[in-house]
């Protein structure tokens, strides 16, 4: 099997007992006879299915479509910086280039997750949509420019699940004290639930719940959720991913970097970020049908949805949570008025395209 297209749990590598690399003991990009080597941090375990995978095909992409004029020296999480500091890395100029997702800089830039992922927000194609012809792309760029940034978005997870519990969740009262791994603004929800949502990266996630730290996680979809291990922890599997219906990767890029390149390789860049973009998305789709399955009949995970009641108070938590950024900063009301028009001019379409057809169908069964 081409190994580009897909990875095995086997070959699936944790980091999270690896020693970091010094920076000290890493040169500036090599720029020599016409070649460029950045530095690529990652926020994902080496060879992450979903992620960590798109990391590398990313480096393979660029380097093959520049001739090798281009290379991308990947680093996994915690190879060079943790997890959750490759915002700064890139920033700073520890590296040249990160792959992570934009959810986690909320307390550093409060509507960074709109570019991930929101609560009731908009699903996979309909957030490329926005990005790519919504104006988002343009928003995007405007808030990190303040540190130094060029985003893109490069890897799609998809649609992801609601998460693993280690008790049933029945009610709202069950939300009570429950402390989950859930960053973003999914986050915010369950705390208005009650919840005590925590922010971890992915390599602590399996500790933590093995231990009692959280009683509860959500990541992503069944194929990178069962690499990760959390059904030998817990057996309760919820859906829908209300609090994140989309799963963009971000390239973050340093801009003076970005600015340095010639714009064939601006191109090249910017074109191997949308090659792996369509290609991790539909990697996603086809991998996690299969895991799905494999959770339930070999591992009797129980996959179960939410109770309406339970949505019916996270939907009434997010218009709260999301009303507060109409009077955030004027960048983060425009980015949240932005998204709203684009839910507003795709829903429609949404509901008697894919969501009407996917109800037909059904029927046919």
């Amino acid at each position: 099997m081409d190994n580009h297209k897909s990875i095995s749990r086997r070959q699936f590598v944790s980091v999270s007992t690896a020693g970091a690399v010094s920076a000290a003991t890493l040169s500036a990009p090599a720029i020599a006879s016409g070649h460029i080597e950045w530095r690529f941090v990652t926020s994902w375990p080496k060879n992450l299915p979903g992620p960590g995978v798109t990391a590398r095909r990313l480096a393979e992409r660029i380097d093959a479509m520049s001739d090798g004029r281009l290379t991308l020296r990947l680093f996994a999480a915690s190879e060079l910086v943790p997890a959750l500091e490759v915002f700064d890395a890139v920033s700073n100029g520890v590296a040249e280039i990160a792959h992570t997702a934009s959810l986690f800089w909320q307390g550093r830039v409060a509507a960074a997750p709109f570019f991930t992922a929101v609560p009731f927000g908009l699903a996979p194609m309909e957030h490329i949509s926005w990005i790519e012809h919504g104006g988002g792309q343009a928003l995007w760029d405007e808030l990190y420019a303040p540190f130094g940034l060029k985003p893109l978005m490069a890897g799609n997870t998809g649609f992801q699940m609601g998460g693993w519990y280690r008790r049933p969740v029945n009610t709202v009262e069950d939300f009570k004290g429950l402390k989950i791994r859930m960053p973003g603004l999914g986050g915010q929800v369950l705390e208005r639930m009650g919840a005590s949502p925590v922010t971890l990266a992915p390599g602590e996630i399996l500790p933590a719940l093995q231990s009692g730290v959280i009683d509860a996680t959500e990541f992503l979809g069944p194929f990178s959720d069962m690499a990760m291990g959390f059904h030998r922890a817990v057996k309760h599997y919820y859906w829908p991913g209300f609090h994140e219906p989309n799963g963009t990767g971000e390239a973050l890029i340093s801009k003076s970097a970005w600015d340095d390149l010639d714009s064939d390789l601006q191109a090249i860049v910017e074109n191997a970020c949308r090659a792996e973009n369509a290609f991790a998305l539909a990697e996603a789709e086809w991998q996690n049908a299969s895991a799905l399955k494999q959770l339930v009949d070999e591992f009797q995970v129980n996959v179960r949805p939410y109770p309406e009641a339970i949505l019916e108070a996270a939907r009434n938590a997010t218009k709260l949570v999301m009303a507060e950024f109409e009077t955030k900063d004027d960048l983060s009301a425009r980015i949240y008025a932005s998204m709203n028009s684009a839910i507003e001019r795709l829903g429609p379409w949404s509901t008697v395209s894919q969501a009407a057809f996917f109800n037909a169908r059904r029927q046919t069964d």
